[in-house]
C-alpha cells in the first residue's frame, strides 16, 4: 500500500494521509483543502465541500499519543455535517473506538499517500445555515487565494 520511501520511521506522515484522504473525498465528489482555519480559530487538517454545500472535516492522527491527547476536536463539530478521524494503514483502530472519541458520531478513514477507505461512516448532522454560508465563503476565498499564490508567489500570505 504505502511506498517505504514516504514512511517516517514506521508511521506514515500526516501530509501523506491527507493526500490519500483528499483523493478519497474527490472520488466522492467533495473538493478538499488542507490546513483550514475555521471561524472559531481552530485549524482542521482537511476540510471538504460537496456540490450541495455539505461540509466534511477530517482530523489526521498518525500516533497513539496524538489521537488520545487531542482535546480540541469537539470544537470542529459545529463546523461540519460529518466529522472523520483519519489514520495511517497499520494504525491500531481499536484506539478509535474509545468512548471519548465518540465513535457514534465520528467516522473513521484509513489512508496512505495513494488512497483511503472509510472504515466507519460518520453521523450526518446539519451545520447552521449562517455558519455554513460563512464557512463556505471562507473556504472559497482560501482556495482562490492559494491558487493565486501558486500562480504568483508575490501574492503569498493570503491564506
Amino acid at each position: 500500500m504505502a511506498d517505504p520511501a514516504i514512511l517516517e520511521g514506521d508511521v506514515l506522515k500526516a501530509e501523506h494521509v491527507a493526500r490519500g484522504v483528499s483523493r478519497l473525498l474527490f472520488r466522492q465528489e467533495l473538493v478538499a483543502l488542507t490546513e483550514v482555519t475555521l471561524g472559531n480559530g481552530r485549524r482542521a487538517d482537511v476540510m471538504a465541500i460537496d456540490s450541495k454545500g455539505q461540509i466534511v472535516i477530517v482530523e489526521i492522527k498518525v500516533s497513539r499519543a496524538d489521537l488520545l491527547g487531542d482535546r480540541k476536536w469537539p470544537d470542529y463539530l459545529d463546523y461540519c455535517d460529518r466529522f472523520f478521524w483519519a489514520v495511517p494503514a497499520g494504525f491500531d483502530l481499536a484506539l478509535c473506538e474509545r468512548e471519548e472519541l465518540q465513535p457514534d458520531i465520528s467516522g473513521l478513514i484509513v489512508a496512505d499517500a495513494y488512497d483511503a477507505a472509510i472504515v466507519r461512516e460518520a453521523e450526518r448532522r446539519s451545520v447552521a445555515a449562517s455558519r455554513r454560508r460563512a464557512e463556505t465563503l471562507r473556504f472559497a476565498r482560501r482556495a482562490a487565494g492559494r491558487l493565486l499564490a501558486a500562480d504568483d508567489p508575490h501574492l503569498a500570505g493570503f491564506d
